[in-house]
């Protein structure tokens, strides 16, 4: 499990939940889950991505619970979902069809929003009957299918074989991140987020990647170097949208153009001038507001329902 170092004070200080659970996957893999908002409101499902934790969506569930079931859990092996030998696509929508069955009654329907790889999770589990049961719209925040190394633009060079090479050296290190330092924050902007982006937000994000453990950051690399889940977007039929920064270098806009124009329902590219690849922290209000068009649009709970 990850160290919790999260900021304890403004905008992105993780708000207490309602109420905490454990959902258990189909390995019997542990998952931490919280859940914040009234018991009552229309639901959504937020999945984080590699090497962040619940902690990542703060700014989301503060504005989001005051009137919609915010659930947000722990991708296994970061926050405090413990780790597992299991590490794969599979299991990933393994995990996210546990966290949907254990918090949303039969047929009820959510948004789902995922960032990053918890956006990967979502295409992972597309097909998945648990999915198409319970998802009533889709969120896809900075994120991609495949050729995320090939893609990625975190190494300054012409694409290439050496470029690809470095960035899987780089984003596959098994080297200890060590504590937030001024230049541990230079670092972690210049890969992760957008040069305008401002000091408590990169703050915020420092402390959440550095709190995963090193295994865990590094077994997950793995995983996302062989990425195909090409043939998830074809499955994913329910209405979704995609944001992503113009300056995201992790996932660069090739991957949301190429999903906007493969999936089956895309209601909405929107692409953020200057920003990198964590818009969940970097865009706070913009995200949220996408995701109550998503539930005003497609998972509103009707009066008498």
């Amino acid at each position: 499990m990850s160290r919790l170092m999260h900021v304890s004070s403004g905008p992105y200080a993780p708000p207490a939940p309602a109420r905490e659970l454990t959902a258990i996957s189909a390995d019997g893999a542990p998952l931490h889950v919280e859940v914040h908002g009234p018991d009552n409101a229309p639901p959504v499902v937020l999945a984080h991505g590699w090497t962040c934790s619940t902690a990542f969506w703060a700014a989301q569930i503060r504005e989001l619970a005051k009137d919609h079931r915010v659930i947000a859990y722990d991708q296994r092996g970061h926050g405090r979902s413990p780790a597992s030998r299991a590490c794969g696509t599979e299991a990933l929508a393994d995990d996210l069809e546990a966290v949907l069955k254990e918090t949303l009654a039969p047929a009820e329907r959510a948004v789902i929003v995922g960032h990053s790889m918890g956006g990967m999770t979502v295409l992972a589990a597309a097909a998945r009957p648990v999915f198409r049961e319970h998802a009533a719209a889709v969120l896809l925040c900075s994120t991609g299918s495949s050729r995320l190394v090939a893609e990625a633009t975190v190494v300054p060079m012409r694409a290439g074989r050496l470029r690809t090479w470095l960035t899987k050296q780089i984003l596959g290190s098994r080297a200890p991140l060590g504590p937030v330092t001024p230049l541990a924050r230079r670092i972690l902007k210049y890969a992760t987020m957008g040069p305008g982006s401002a000091p408590h937000m990169v703050e915020a994000c420092a402390r959440i990647v550095h709190a995963c453990p090193r295994r865990v950051r590094h077994a997950w690399s793995q995983v996302l170097d062989l990425l195909d889940l090409d043939h998830g977007i074809r499955e994913l039929t329910v209405p979704t949208a995609v944001v992503v920064g113009t300056a995201d270098r992790l996932t660069p806009p090739v991957h949301a153009r190429s999903l906007a124009a493969a999936l089956p329902t895309c209601v909405g590219l929107t692409e953020l001038p200057g920003l990198g690849h964590m818009t969940p922290v970097e865009a706070p209000e913009l995200v949220s507001t996408r995701i109550r068009e998503l539930v005003v649009a497609y998972a509103q709970i009707k009066e008498g329902a």
